[in-house]
């Protein structure tokens, strides 16, 4: 496509001499500009994906993917329902349990509100969001009409130690000729937990499944069962299948929709980084433009010679698109490189750094992550990649075809 001798004029154009270093220097910018825009969209991009199946992790870890919830309140023949639901293709795991909001209280006079959810020993132990991150005590004591397990910030908050107790208070009371009592009734604190997301790890209680039953009144009943697929991303197409199954007095729900309003946040959030990032490209696409129209009209004498020793208007446009693009390829491949280079080593950079400043930079306790998460998509770099070549690309057509229409006889008039 470009002739040796349309090679060697661009790269003698890219390597300016000392009247020309101005110009030069503008080329360098731009190819830094591009450089940097890659790499931080590869890295932003990268952290984002991470952070998001961190999360995606810890959610799905604990609620499951997919549940069946009883339209009047209350699912009877539940284990009959579970295993039809365990045949469907794709389920890994169906728990039967009982979710209510109670008041949690203890002697110390602390108390918070807190969320309970019964299911049975063997089903806790399944979970390994749950079973791989007890904090304190043991889920063998897990058992029994008066054992519970709290998220570690739930017990810190109301001073708990194991084998404390806890006292449940439900707001559903029981009606007397005296009026509504309330449910009360103390429990014995056996293990704690910690996810590392706060909305868990503060306000969660797991009981088993037939102190729910007698707590909050569902006896041989559960309030959902919840589900558990092989991909998160199928679970749409599964809820389906469950549907095929008329389950009566039943409703399906999924995970993208019960947590909507969380991942669109993220999504949004995603998105809006991804186009203000885009700008950095697009302001060296713009420093491509300026820099190259410099460089034609520094080189107007050079252009004029050319055409009058044969060189048609199609060499020129072609000289001076290879120089402009050469930047562009050139900045979007350092980029490239360095992305991957800082997302591959994010860890001990920010090791480095935190050193460097001597302040912690990603504290854990505040993020709930041991490390920084960050997570490559292909699909992503790839289509990064491609925007920032479009870019630049396009940037070096309008000083390419600047060049060509340049009249040499008003060139050599001029100089």
């Amino acid at each position: 496509m470009f002739s040796p001798f349309e090679r060697l004029v661009a790269r003698r154009y890219l390597r300016a001499r000392r009247q020309e270093g101005f110009i030069s220097v503008i080329a360098l910018f731009s190819l830094l500009g591009i450089a940097l825009g890659v790499a931080t969209l590869i890295i932003v991009m990268s952290v984002m994906n991470g952070f998001r199946q961190e999360l995606l992790g810890r959610v799905l870890g604990l609620n499951g993917h997919i549940a069946v919830v009883g339209t009047t309140g209350r699912i009877k023949d539940f284990d009959k329902i579970a295993d039809t639901v365990r045949k469907v293709p794709g389920v890994v795991l169906v728990t039967p349990q009982i979710e209510g909001q109670v008041m949690a209280t203890t002697a110390k006079g602390r108390s918070s509100g807190a969320l309970v959810r019964g299911l049975r020993p063997a089903d806790l132990r399944k979970r390994k969001m749950l079973a791989d991150n007890i904090k304190r005590g043991t889920l063998d004591n897990f058992k029994g009409r008066d054992s519970v397990v709290l998220g570690d910030r739930l017990a810190a908050a109301l001073r708990l130690k194991i084998g404390d107790g806890v006292t449940l208070i439900s707001p559903q009371g029981t009606v007397t000729a005296f009026g509504t009592v309330p449910r009360i009734k103390t429990y014995t604190l056996v293990a704690t937990f910690n996810v590392g997301m706060y909305q868990y790890d503060s306000s969660f209680i797991y009981m088993p499944l037939e102190a729910a039953q007698i707590f909050f009144r569902h006896p041989g009943a559960v309030t959902k069962i919840e589900v558990m697929i092989t991909d998160p991303d199928l679970s749409f197409r599964i809820a389906r299948r469950i549907s095929e199954k008329r389950i009566p007095n039943a409703y399906i729900a999924v995970w993208q929709r019960t947590n909507a309003s969380f991942f669109n946040a993220l999504k949004v959030e995603r998105n809006v980084m991804f186009l203000i990032l885009t700008l950095i490209i697009i302001v060296a696409a713009f420093n491509i433009i300026s820099s190259m129209i410099m460089l034609v009209k520094d080189k107007g004498r050079d252009i004029a010679i050319l055409r009058t020793m044969g060189a048609t208007r199609g060499m020129i446009m072609r000289i001076f698109f290879m120089t402009g693009a050469s930047i562009g390829v050139v900045g979007t491949v350092a980029g490239l490189g360095l992305g991957l280079a800082f997302v591959n080593n994010i860890d001990t950079i920010k090791g480095w750094l935190e050193l460097l400043l001597k302040r912690d930079l990603f504290s854990a306790e505040i993020y709930f992550l041991s490390k920084l998460p960050a997570v490559v998509d292909t699909g992503e770099v790839t289509q990064v990649v491609v925007m920032a070549l479009v870019l630049t690309l396009l940037a070096t057509i309008y000083p390419s075809w600047r060049a060509a229409r340049l009249d040499p006889v008003e060139a050599l008039r001029y100089e």
